[in-house]
């Protein structure tokens, strides 16, 4: 995943995952259908043709893993900033204080990379521990560059990626785990009094991409997700985003 312009927010860390300076960020490919739901077969197709298109040494227009490396540099200042004293706050995740949260978040990265080579997503825990409490931003760092190995070549884009959930096309599990990674960075965001500089495109897909995924109804039950929060159809696209998984804005 590499075009030789570096992420903003990673530049001065060499995080490694890298994005083109031109600002087209989407959350799956842009022709990808999208609707109540998604037939595996059209979305494959759609990836496989984006693929032939694709200079396999950078990432453009409608790729997926722009939008979601582009997720992880918003995170990144955000995980960096906590500090020792919030470790134990409490989160928008009831069953996560800022610890576990980011233990959580640092497993999604850790995931998507098994994902992307094809391992066993289950075999990653929910939490990772064991970690120091200034050492976050380094495994974090560590996580990223993985990522970017592991879904280096396009050919990723045009399998069927197995979840601990579903078996799904790869830019729709790309874009399901870029919405878990954006609205986790604003449930840490929230519980340690930070401001995140959201990257609007990528935000907006995520919305798209959690619209498609997860019904309003029913929640609860295997649906571990809250009630869909209402808010202003014109309110900000990460308000909309964390109220539709059920947090308050």
């Amino acid at each position: 995943m590499q075009t030789g312009h570096r992420v903003t927010g990673l530049e001065a860390h060499d995080v490694g995952m890298t994005t083109p300076t031109q600002d087209h960020t989407t959350s799956l490919p842009s022709s990808l259908p999208l609707g109540d739901t998604v037939d595996p077969a059209v979305a494959l197709a759609t990836a496989r043709a984006h693929v032939e298109q694709v200079d396999p040494t950078a990432l453009g227009p409608g790729d997926p893993r722009l939008a979601f490396a582009r997720a992880v540099a918003t995170a990144r200042p955000i995980v960096a900033g906590v500090r020792p004293d919030q470790m134990t706050l409490p989160t928008p995740c009831d069953e996560f204080d800022v610890r576990t949260l980011l233990g959580h978040l640092q497993c999604v990265l850790e995931r998507i990379a098994v994902v992307g080579r094809d391992g066993d997503a289950g075999s990653v825990p929910l939490v990772r521990e064991g970690v120091a409490d200034d050492g976050w931003t380094a495994v974090w760092d560590e996580a990223a560059h993985d990522v970017q190995a592991a879904w280096s070549d396009p050919v990723e884009l045009t399998k069927m990626k197995t979840l601990p959930f579903a078996t799904l096309p790869a830019p729709v599990a790309l874009a399901i785990y870029t919405s878990e990674v954006t609205v986790h960075t604003w449930d840490l965001a929230h519980a340690t009094g930070q401001q995140p500089a959201w990257d609007e495109a990528v935000v907006g897909g995520a919305l798209h991409g959690m619209r498609m995924a997860l019904p309003a109804v029913p929640r609860g039950g295997e649906l571990p997700f809250g009630d869909v929060v209402e808010v202003a159809a014109d309110a900000p696209l990460i308000d909309q985003l964390v109220a539709w998984v059920g947090r308050r804005p």
